[in-house]
């Protein structure tokens, strides 16, 4: 890995050590409007992929007006699909900001990020507006409700998905899957480790 690449990769994660009070302080100024929720199962669903298996089409609504589909990536970047279960909410509302300082590592690992939930795209639009602006695209699965996580197998009971994060490589192919508790934010630096390891 270049100098520069190591390089960038210690100031994010050093960076990631100060994010929890620079979130809090930012949310401060949106904290009213964020919904507070109450701890949930860990994992509600039974995944429906696995590692090795071809990343299932989707074509999707995003916040600019656009589509975003899986051949919109096919042998160009690298895909990190970053599912969160709602807008205005606690842990979502610190979990995509602290994306924005890994913007550049992203570019690095020849990747592309996009992240859905099933809020409809105003919602989704408001909320990220109020929290300063994303980097990244955002794609709703609003409707048919959920039918893309239902096809990963990541449709919880209660019609979110779980927090989850899959990375596909640039044939489409999944390399990596993270369903994690939904109550907390997954590891950043995990998902660097995991995006570098990926041809």
């Amino acid at each position: 890995m270049p100098k520069a690449t190591v390089a960038a990769l210690a100031l994010a994660l050093a960076l990631l050590a100060l994010a929890p009070q620079t979130r809090a302080a930012d949310t401060q100024q949106f904290q009213h409007s964020i919904y507070q929720t109450a701890l949930l199962e860990p994992v509600a669903s039974v995944l429906k992929v696995k590692v090795g298996d071809p990343l299932p089409d989707f074509s999707l609504p995003a916040t600019d007006g656009t589509r975003i589909s899986r051949s919109d990536f096919l042998g160009r970047k690298k895909l990190v699909l970053s599912f969160i279960p709602a807008a205005w909410t606690p842990v979502c509302s610190g979990q995509w900001p602290g994306y924005n300082i890994l913007e550049d590592l992203f570019a690095a690992q020849d990747a592309a990020l996009v992240g859905v939930s099933v809020d409809p795209t105003p919602s989704q639009h408001a909320w990220i507006t109020q929290m300063g602006g994303l980097w990244f695209p955002v794609v709703s699965d609003f409707w048919p409700h959920g039918v893309f996580a239902s096809a990963l197998g990541i449709l919880r009971p209660e019609g979110i998905t779980e927090r989850a994060l899959l990375i596909a490589d640039k044939q489409g192919i999944i390399r990596y899957i993270d369903v994690h508790n939904i109550n907390t934010r997954p590891d950043l630096g995990k998902l660097m480790q995991a995006l570098k390891s990926i041809p």
